[in-house]
């Protein structure tokens, strides 16, 4: 990529970012709005209880989820020998006629549906994308190049989403989806004008792909990502009652505590780009302790106004913060199967969004009020970390085997 100007070095760059703002649109717009859509999706069921309804459509999350876990390493695996600017321009493609569908599907039951479908490119999307990026940029990039894309989706939560969750509210949240949707159009024709061709892998295959399950460490590590990350999404899921019913504002607030959201999502992912290129383990091992204690923090001041603002910053960015690394942390443990590492830390994340989702509407629905689902997050924030812990303790063991320094063990 030495042969790129600086100025198309950028204008890549940004196109591949935008891919991520359109998907941080798709993915975090249902989050403020699930309140409008249940009532236009369920009508029934909300007139009975809005805290069930609402909870039941946090199933358009979950399934959203759902769709990246299946999509990811599906994709990466089928398209091992594709070169990289024409798979991406290919799942921008997948991703806007999904969202078309999601916008005119005209029942819940579709409407899921249609979520799964819509979320199947966003794994590999985020893989090929960030693979790309660190192309452009040079060698020792990969954290950077995920942040560059991944800085897309943050830069939705802070302007993006609050702006189309205003919209939903206001002409309806089908209106809003449509949007979204002529946003990947537009990024499909930047992509394919600026984006430089990249080969494939030259050794690259389902079979070498595929390979990377063989690993104990990719499992450990998307457990970490999958589990660790879940709560993140049991909080931001529900971000729009919390902000109602608990600390009494305004729906008209609720846009403004997705800007909080999105703005510590923009500062943690930067930061954690930067952190994560220079040392991983102390970027994932800290991150996760600052992470449990923000959404500790976020349950105790959540009900007040100032404190819901301070605590959705802190969430935003004490969770993004780990996103960069947990990337590098899978490429670096399936080094022969980059794109398909990069795909498992996409499922796994939105394993974790759809787990979040899902735990926080159940302990919703028991009737423990929209705090609770905080709780749980802390609760897997703490296992995310001990899993982290092992995983480098298992690295660590591994290494000192290989140098002789420790006898391997032996059955008896």
């Amino acid at each position: 990529m030495d042969h790129l100007t600086a100025s198309r070095r950028w204008t890549a760059l940004l196109a591949l970012s935008l891919g991520g703002f359109a998907i941080g649109l798709t993915e975090f717009v249902a989050m403020g709005l699930l309140p409008d859509i249940a009532r236009n999706l369920l009508p029934s069921l909300y007139e009975q209880s809005s805290a069930r309804a609402v909870a039941r459509g946090g199933w358009m999350i979950t399934v959203y989820a759902l769709g990246v876990v299946a999509g990811a390493p599906t994709i990466a695996a089928l398209t091992a020998r594709v070169p990289r600017k024409r798979l991406v321009v290919g799942l921008l493609a997948l991703f806007a006629a999904g969202t078309v569908a999601s916008a005119l599907a005209p029942t819940f039951e579709l409407v899921l549906v249609a979520r799964f479908v819509a979320a199947l490119p966003h794994g590999a999307y985020f893989g090929a994308a960030g693979l790309l990026a660190a192309a452009i940029m040079g060698p020792g990039n990969h954290a950077k190049g995920f942040a560059v894309v991944l800085g897309g989706l943050t830069a939705a939560n802070l302007v993006g989403v609050p702006a189309i969750t205003r919209l939903g509210q206001a002409a309806g949240w089908r209106s809003a989806y449509l949007v979204i949707a002529l946003m990947f159009g537009l990024t499909l024709l930047a992509v394919a004008a600026t984006v430089p061709a990249v080969a494939a892998a030259v050794d690259g295959s389902p079979r070498a792909e595929l390979a990377a399950f063989r690993a104990p460490q990719v499992w450990l590590v998307a457990a970490v990502a999958a589990l660790g990350f879940a709560g993140f999404f049991a909080i931001d899921s529900y971000i729009a009652p919390v902000t109602t019913h608990v600390a009494g504002l305004s729906t008209g607030a609720v846009p403004w505590v997705l800007v909080a959201v999105g703005l510590g999502m923009t500062v943690g992912n930067a930061a954690g780009g930067y952190f994560s290129d220079r040392n991983l383990r102390r970027s994932i091992l800290g991150g996760f302790g600052g992470f449990i204690l923000a959404m500790v923090v976020f349950a105790l001041v959540s009900g007040t106004p100032v404190g819901l603002f301070a605590g959705a910053f802190l969430i935003g960015a004490s969770g993004l913060f780990l996103a960069p690394a947990m990337q590098s942390r899978l490429i670096g443990v399936a080094p022969t199967a980059q794109l398909m590492g990069a795909a498992v830390n996409q499922s796994a994340m939105n394993l974790a969004n759809g787990l979040g989702a899902a735990l926080g509407g159940l302990v919703i629905a028991s009737g423990w009020g929209y705090v609770a689902p905080t709780w749980v997050g802390v609760a897997l924030g703490v296992v995310g970390l001990a899993l982290a812990a092992v995983s480098f303790g298992l690295e660590d063991r591994t290494a000192r085997r290989a140098a002789g320094r420790e006898p391997a063990l032996t059955a008896r």
